[in-house]
């Protein structure tokens, strides 16, 4: 294949196999973390598991994701991203096949976990192979249809793991992936152009990695067991003062490893600190609310499992017909304002969300709450993906997307860890509908609460790359030691700097 790195265009044949391929392969893991929250209920019940057994399926793939996406980036950067993208799709599809085979509960967690090293490696490639492939013009209209159709993927999800719940079973909600991937290997290998970074080099930081999971792990341990061990119980407390130290640790070993895997030294771009500020919170609320909400409608409004994803189906029309559109909006008009309306939106949504009890109706309680979090959605996730891209350079594609998805996954981890703690659930609430519905509405003002504040700290933080776009690359070539070009200049001689 000839060499086409940034020369691909959106509306070209190449174009729409790389994009094809890139949304199959990230809507596997996107398709995978929605549909099992619907599928969480059954599950419990088939496999005799309590609410810290369900809150595990969920994390335990976010644990590993999250603590080895950045390793995931790096080794794309080295050896090839469609490689290792190819490796990460194959990998997912067989350990989705041990889930849909578990017996029991514990065999469920472990290969979850397997799950996420997949997820580890396809998710940082399929957005950099696009920020390597597309022409600096088109980059932001794929990144928009890349965000929106795989967006779609998380939306459809519920609908999707619904149908197999109610119908052939929760299993097949793991098993689908295998024919997914039967698809999405070939076309990559065939159609997809290899590409890497040519100035990665080093030892991988594998101890970073390793620190990465465990701090997370431990943390992590420690919120969902308190409820049943007490708040105050010996366990619970040293989990979470190791995990402390062990993330003191990883951040000591990134700051004095010559090749870390999370180059701190990126942070120093204020731009890309800002959007990984922001990450994190959008991401911790959306967790949060997807992982009650499914529950929510099941348990206290009594929902069936495909009433409960088919709720859910206005946000897949809204990303459907408007994220590409939003993308090109906030490349013209800075991400600043979309960064800061997007979250807002998302906070009323949930907030709307309060109406949804027993014996609620979905046109009156769950459809308004659902399109205004869509519409939330639709202004906020491709500016977010586009942004952080932009704020780097284009050979460090992998490293950034891992860093920005390494947050998100994080952020999500914890609030799935984090807020049942709050919200005062206990290890048997998804089976009471009083108990259940009364938790409920105490953890939705805190998801929106979390989503106001990262409105305001883009409002604060966040830069429109207006007339000072030069001076923003000098910053980041300063501060974060890149000092090779990227894999296409992104301005013409004699032509301002235009960020893709």
């Amino acid at each position: 294949m000839a060499d086409t790195a940034g020369a691909l265009r959106v509306g070209t044949g190449p174009g729409r196999w790389v994009l094809l391929t890139t949304v199959l392969g990230s809507s596997m893991a996107m398709l995978d973390s929605t549909i099992v929250n619907v599928a969480l209920p059954r599950i419990g019940e088939d496999l005799g598991a309590d609410l810290a057994g369900l809150q595990w399926t969920v994390n335990a793939y976010m644990l590993t994701l999250a603590g080895l996406i950045l390793l995931g980036g790096a080794l794309g950067d080295r050896y090839g991203r469609r490689k290792v993208f190819v490796v990460g799709v194959v990998w997912f599809a067989a350990a989705s096949l041990l889930c849909g085979l578990a017996p029991n509960a514990t065999v469920l967690v472990l290969a979850r976990a397997l799950q996420g090293i997949g997820g580890a490696l396809l998710t940082p490639g399929s957005l950099a192979l696009i920020q390597a492939s597309f022409h600096r013009d088109d980059r932001a209209r794929a990144v928009g249809l890349w965000s929106g159709l795989g967006g779609i993927g998380a939306a459809i999800g519920p609908f999707l793991g619904g149908w197999l719940v109610d119908g052939p079973g929760w299993r097949w909600a793991f098993l689908l992936n295998v024919p997914l991937a039967a698809l999405c290997v070939p076309v990559a290998l065939r159609h997809v152009p290899e590409s890497k970074d040519p100035q990665a080099h080093g030892r991988f930081d594998v101890l970073g990695a390793v620190l990465a999971a465990l701090a997370l792990g431990l943390v992590t341990y420690a919120l969902i067991e308190a409820p049943g061990l007490g708040i105050s119980s010996p366990v619970v407390i040293g989990c979470a003062v190791l995990g402390v130290l062990v993330a003191a640790a990883f951040l000591y070993v990134e700051r004095t490893r010559t090749d870390p895997m999370m180059p701190l030294t990126l942070f120093a771009s204020r731009q890309f600190t800002a959007i990984n500020v922001v990450t994190l919170c959008v991401y911790a609320a959306f967790s949060g609310f997807f992982f009650l909400a499914a529950l929510q409608l099941q348990v206290v409004a009594g929902y069936s499992a495909l009433q409960a994803g088919t709720a859910m189906l206005p946000t897949t029309v809204l990303m459907l017909f408007l994220s590409a559109r939003s993308g090109e909006l906030a490349q013209r008009i800075g991400p600043r304002l979309p960064l800061t309306v997007g979250p807002l939106l998302c906070a009323a949504g949930m907030l709307l969300m309060l109406r949804v009890g027993e014996g609620a109706s979905y046109v009156r309680d769950v459809l308004p709450a659902v399109v205004v979090m869509g519409m939330g959605m639709v202004t906020l996730v491709a500016p977010l993906t586009a942004t952080v891209l932009a704020s780097v350079d284009t050979g460090r594609a992998g490293l950034a997307s891992g860093i920005n998805n390494a947050a998100a996954r994080a952020a999500g981890l914890v609030a799935v860890a984090a807020l049942p703690l709050l919200a005062g659930m206990g290890p048997e609430a998804y089976r009471s509908a009083a108990e259940f519905g009364a938790t409920f509405r105490r953890a939705m003002p805190m998801c929106a609460g979390v989503l106001v504040l990262g409105a305001l700290i883009a409002l604060a933080t966040v830069r429109d790359p207006q007339g000072g776009e030069e001076a923003a690359e000098a910053e980041c070539r300063t501060h974060c030691g890149l000092t090779s070009p990227p894999l296409e200049p992104d301005h013409e001689p004699g032509e301002g700097h235009r960020l893709p």
